[in-house]
């Protein structure tokens, strides 16, 4: 069991001392050490939906994201609050999208597999 992938998600950990000019601390919320294989097919679920469904709208899709990516693949460690107010923009959807691949085929984002390069 040791060895089950996992992924992070990098958040601000001090977002209102940034915006104050303070530098930004970070945390770093790791993926339960087991993730059911249920969340990986709801997982593509949920990408079919926000690659198809021509009715749903951006931010639709984001909610829709964000939501599933703290629910089910980080199990209610983050909220979706903790993603919008604490993940940093240039780049969030993609790494949200990133977590989303994770859950359905196990690819590690680069930034995991750079970390747990370092800490072996």
């Amino acid at each position: 069991m040791a060895n089950l992938k996992r992924n992070m998600l990098e958040l601000v950990k001090n977002p209102e001392g940034v915006a104050k000019g303070d530098e930004p601390e970070i945390e770093k919320v790791w993926t339960p050490a087991f993730i059911p294989l249920r969340v990986a097919r709801d997982a593509i679920e949920v990408w079919n939906e926000i690659e198809t469904n021509k009715e749903m709208t951006e931010s639709e899709k984001f909610d829709r994201i964000a939501g599933f990516v703290a629910d089910e693949v980080f199990a209610g460690k983050i909220t979706t609050d903790d993603i919008f107010n604490r993940l940093h923009a240039p780049g969030g959807l993609d790494t949200l999208k990133q977590q989303l691949i994770f859950a359905a085929q196990g690819q590690q984002s680069d930034e995991t597999k750079n970390y747990m390069a370092k800490k072996n």
